[in-house]
C-alpha cells in the first residue's frame, strides 16, 4: 500500500513540474520587449523641412534710413543627435518688406538668405540651441527717380529655442543678427550696407 502512495505521490510531482515548464515557456514566448531608451523620448535626428515668419529692423551704413518690415520664408536641415546633444546644418531665403524712407533716400531689403550651423541642448521634446554662419542678400538704394541694387554677403549669428508638440512636427522661436557687407552705391557715393536684428516663429515637419 505504501508502494502505491508513494508512486501516487512522484506522478503529482511530475505532473506538476511540466505544468510549471510549461507555464514558463508559454511566458516567454510573450515577453514584454524592452529598449534601453525611454519609449516617449523625442528624437531630433534627420532631416527636416518648414516655414517661419518674422519681423526685421535694422539700419543702413552711412544713411539715415532705419529698414523694418515683415519677413517670411522657408528652412530646410539636418539634426544629428549624441545623447541630449544635437548638432545641425540649416538653410533659408527670406523674402521681405523692410524699408525706410529719409529725405530723399530709401532702402530696402527685398530678400535675404542664410546658410548656418547649429548646436543645441535638448530636454525630451524641448531644445534650446545656439546657431551661426553665412548671410547673404540684397539692398536696394533709391533717389531722385534713380535705383540701384546690390547682392552681398555677410554673417549671422543667433539664439533659439525648438518645441516637439507631435512625432514629426515642431515650432520653434529664433532671433538672428544680420550684417549685410558695405558695397559702394553710385547714388550715395559712399559705402552702404545693412545691418539687422530678425525675430520669428516657424513651424517644421521632420522625415
Amino acid at each position: 500500500m505504501s508502494r502505491i502512495a508513494l508512486g501516487a505521490a512522484a506522478m503529482i510531482v511530475a505532473a506538476s513540474t511540466m505544468s510549471a515548464a510549461a507555464a514558463d515557456l508559454s511566458y516567454g514566448s510573450h515577453a514584454p520587449y524592452t529598449v534601453n531608451q525611454p519609449l516617449n523620448a523625442y528624437s531630433w535626428a534627420g532631416p527636416y523641412l518648414g516655414g517661419n515668419l518674422g519681423y526685421a529692423w535694422g539700419s543702413v551704413d552711412n544713411n539715415p534710413t532705419n529698414p523694418s518690415g515683415v519677413s517670411g520664408g522657408v528652412q530646410a536641415g539636418y539634426n544629428w543627435q549624441s545623447g541630449p546633444l544635437v548638432f545641425g546644418v540649416e538653410g533659408d531665403i527670406q523674402a521681405t518688406d523692410a524699408n525706410d524712407t529719409f529725405a530723399p533716400w530709401k532702402f530696402s531689403n527685398p530678400w535675404f538668405g542664410t546658410v548656418r550651423g547649429r548646436v543645441g541642448y535638448a530636454l525630451n521634446n524641448i531644445l534650446f540651441y545656439g546657431t551661426g554662419g553665412l548671410a547673404f542678400g540684397e539692398l536696394t538704394g533709391e533717389t531722385f527717380g534713380l535705383s540701384e541694387s546690390h547682392t552681398t554677403a555677410g554673417w549671422t549669428g543667433g539664439v533659439g529655442a525648438e518645441f516637439g508638440f507631435a512625432p514629426n512636427w515642431s515650432a520653434k522661436v529664433e532671433y538672428l543678427y544680420i550684417d549685410l557687407s558695405d558695397s559702394r552705391f553710385s547714388i550715395t557715393g559712399v559705402q552702404n550696407g545693412y545691418q539687422f536684428g530678425l525675430i520669428r516663429a516657424g513651424v517644421n515637419y521632420h522625415f
